[in-house]
């Protein structure tokens, strides 16, 4: 497949569900500069709230995962607006900027910390949590402070920084607590009935953890150091993609990814989920209104979120919506972003084949990403996305296990039998 205009500039993309093409590139759609947002997030801001789509790229996956959240405290975005900007500044060595963040964020725990808690399911928590927070803020100010009395270049700044980057990180895993205990009690993200024959991640989160093996027994290199095997922590986002994300979690729990060959690595993605045999993806009880392949296959259907919306709309594109250029809830914009891999043609042709994205923004820039709205994004890669540079095809993945969230995983409800597609997938 060979991009045409002004994607050629965008790698002329061509994902493969393995015989057939994944992706056709269209012409660049529209760019969105201030995407519309859930009426359940609040207000960020543009460099947060910034898409793929958007005139900056947000490609932190943890930050995208937080803003994906289904919550409405305008007081917590501020604050993880200034600790998310602090990890910017500590990489750029703004150290006066940073160490401004630190006593931004110190003011907003101390000032604004009820008007955060009241949006909490248990008000306790989050005080237990903000408190946190605060204490983490003593290490990672003396830690800056050192830097900046430190040499420039010297291994007593480089070694500073390392403490400074390690507080942030800290803080912002309690960032990520706080704001988890804001989504309502009960929440689920509407789907449609037709698809209750079909796993779901309802509710929240889970996480997949992976280990892979080089085929050839060989070894992984990451910035000039080897290492025996990969090991790759997901997330599976069940508030943004409940369908895809369940299916994929599904899948993961019955085992179906272990000792499968790593399929596709060319420098854009890394794609996996071809079953040996004749069959493009898992055979099981497909769905009624969905159907399911050639070969049997359980089918799933095309999946997008759009910020602004209160659920995905399913089976078409975002350009076939009519609302080319929109934002997405979790765009492609980082590095190990995972999408669920299609035919070009056929927006219900998903099963099991999934890929990573091996983001770059010169080759994705804002504003001419083609993939948000063709192909669901159900989770980021937040631990050992650097592994992806070095796994090639026939690369092995030893395992893969749900490490936590599989209450949130609906099973499917028993499905009649439906008659093979009168077009197969070619």
């Amino acid at each position: 497949q060979v991009a045409t205009g002004a994607a050629t500039a965008f790698l002329a993309v061509s994902l493969w569900a393995s015989p057939a093409s994944l992706v056709g590139i269209p012409e660049v759609a529209n760019n969105v500069d201030h995407p519309a947002m859930s009426p359940f997030v609040s207000v960020a801001s543009a460099k947060d709230m910034a898409s793929a789509t958007g005139s900056r790229v947000n490609k932190d996956p943890e930050s995208l995962l937080r803003l994906g959240l289904p919550i409405n405290n305008k007081e917590v975005r501020g604050l993880q607006t200034s600790i998310e900007t602090i990890k910017q500044d500590i990489g750029s060595k703004r150290k006066s900027a940073a160490l401004d963040g630190v006593k931004k964020s110190r003011t907003t725990i101390n000032q604004k910390a009820s008007k955060m808690t009241s949006s909490c399911r248990d008000a306790n928590v989050c005080t237990e949590i903000l408190g946190k927070m605060s204490e983490g803020l003593d290490p990672l100010e003396i830690a800056l402070k050192e830097s900046s009395d430190a040499f420039q270049g010297s291994e007593q700044e480089r070694t500073a920084l390392d403490k400074a980057y390690k507080a942030q990180d800290g803080i912002q895993k309690l960032l990520t607590n706080l704001e988890e205990q804001m989504v309502p009690a009960g929440y689920k993200t509407p789907v449609p009935a037709e698809y209750s024959d079909l796993p779901q991640l309802e509710g929240g989160r889970a996480t997949v953890e992976m280990v892979l093996k080089k085929g050839d027994g060989g070894k992984f290199r990451v910035e000039g150091k080897l290492y025996d095997k990969a090991e790759m922590k997901m997330i599976i986002d069940g508030f943004n993609a409940p369908v895809t994300g369940g299916n994929f979690v599904d899948l993961v729990d019955k085992g179906f990814y272990n000792n499968m060959n790593i399929q596709r690595s060319d420098g854009f993605v890394v794609q996996t989920g071809d079953p040996d045999g004749p069959a493009d993806g898992y055979v099981g009880t497909p769905s009624k209104s969905v159907g399911k392949g050639k070969h049997g296959e359980r089918l799933i259907p095309l999946e997008i979120f759009v910020q602004g919306d209160k659920g995905p709309f399913y089976e078409i594109t975002i350009e076939d919506e009519g609302r080319g250029g929109a934002a997405t809830t979790l765009p492609f914009s980082s590095y190990g972003a995972m999408g669920w891999a299609r035919e070009e043609y056929e927006a219900n042709s998903g099963s099991s084949q999934f890929f990573w994205l091996l983001f770059d923004s010169d080759l994705t820039p804002a504003g001419k990403n083609v993939l948000d709205g063709r192909y669901p994004t159900f989770g980021y890669v937040v631990e050992g996305a650097d592994f992806l540079g070095d796994i090639k095809e026939e690369d092995v993945i030893v395992s893969a296990k749900v490490t936590d969230g599989i209450q949130f995983l609906k099973r499917a409800e028993k499905a009649q039998p439906v008659a093979a597609p009168a077009e197969a997938l070619e």
